[in-house]
């Protein structure tokens, strides 16, 4: 696809798919999913081709997700006309359509195929870090999504192909515990040595261990945020709804009744509030825009 002709978002599109498809496809096989957040089919696809994708890693293949809702323009250029479709890309061209291998054994069949006839490169013997940070970034971005389930299957085979990666170990225990798999959790990052633990990837995660502390059922949840309605002047019990909160997965509940309490009395118990605000942003991570957001209110809180 040239970009004579073509206008500037047009050639945007053009240039991400390069980067994303075509360069890795020159010595890779890159698995091209077309996909939409709508696309019932698409979801429940995802997951196969991430499995698969993952195990074929050292074998040269990488997958590489495309948004026809984000991305029309490409669309257009494969003539996708339905959801999922699936191609095997090398050398920048589509040389297979593998939409109908929608089993484990299907796609690794198809993929065992074009892999004998096609000069790919294994992962072992080029930038095999860079297909590591591919799938650790594919693996965030489905955390990000709200799936934890999925994600800790991506990291845990990730996990398995670069156990030194801090990264990768950090997304596994992350994905764990937004799972709600927080005993493997624990036993994943107390299995990490201590030079391992000191990194900061893998201290946010920690960070984001100790914050989930015991399992917090629905009803005592309920029961905490009960009391703090009934309460607003109880200082503590606005406090331990907000623990409860952050534990149970609910961030926004746990920041807003935080802000409230430091907007109230920022001194209370040693500025306590404030420190577990902090605490969960460290355990979210400092780049991510939820915490970029809050931090602004925060901000505006104390200084504004």
């Amino acid at each position: 696809m040239a970009s004579m002709g073509l206008n500037l978002d047009e050639q945007k599109a053009v240039e991400r798919f390069q980067k994303a498809v075509v360069a890795p496809s020159r010595d890779k096989l890159v698995i091209l999913d077309f996909w939409a957040e709508w696309c019932g089919p698409c979801k429940a696809l995802a997951p196969l081709l991430e499995k698969v994708a993952a195990e074929y890693a050292d074998k040269g293949v990488l997958l590489a997700k495309l948004n026809v809702d984000e991305e029309k323009f490409i669309a257009a250029q494969f003539q996708v006309r339905s959801i999922p479709t699936v191609y095997a890309i090398f050398q920048g061209q589509p040389i297979a359509d593998l939409t109908s291998a929608r089993s484990e054994s299907q796609l690794k069949q198809a993929l065992d195929q074009l892999l004998a006839q096609l000069p790919v490169t294994g992962g072992a013997s080029a930038e095999p870090q860079a297909d590591i940070a591919q799938l650790a970034a594919m693996g965030e971005q489905v955390l990000a999504e709200g799936d934890g389930e999925r994600a800790a299957g991506i990291f845990a085979q990730i996990a398995e192909m670069a156990p030194d990666d801090p990264a990768v170990q950090s997304g596994l225990v992350r994905a764990l515990l937004a799972a709600g798999r927080k005993d493997e959790a624990r036993a994943a990052f107390d299995a990490l040595g201590d030079e391992m633990k000191k990194d900061p990837a893998v201290a946010q995660a920690g960070a984001a261990l100790e914050l989930a502390g015991g399992d917090i059922d629905e009803g005592e949840l309920q029961a905490l945020r009960a009391a703090a309605a009934e309460r607003p002047d109880d200082r503590q019990a606005q406090f331990d709804f907000a623990q409860a909160a952050f534990a149970a997965g609910q961030r926004d509940e746990a920041a807003d009744t935080l802000l409230k309490l430091i907007e109230a009395e920022p001194e209370w118990q040693d500025g306590a509030a404030r420190a577990k605000l902090l605490q969960i942003f460290e355990a979210v991570g400092l780049g991510d825009p939820w915490v970029s957001a809050q931090r602004r209110r925060l901000s505006l809180l104390l200084f504004g």
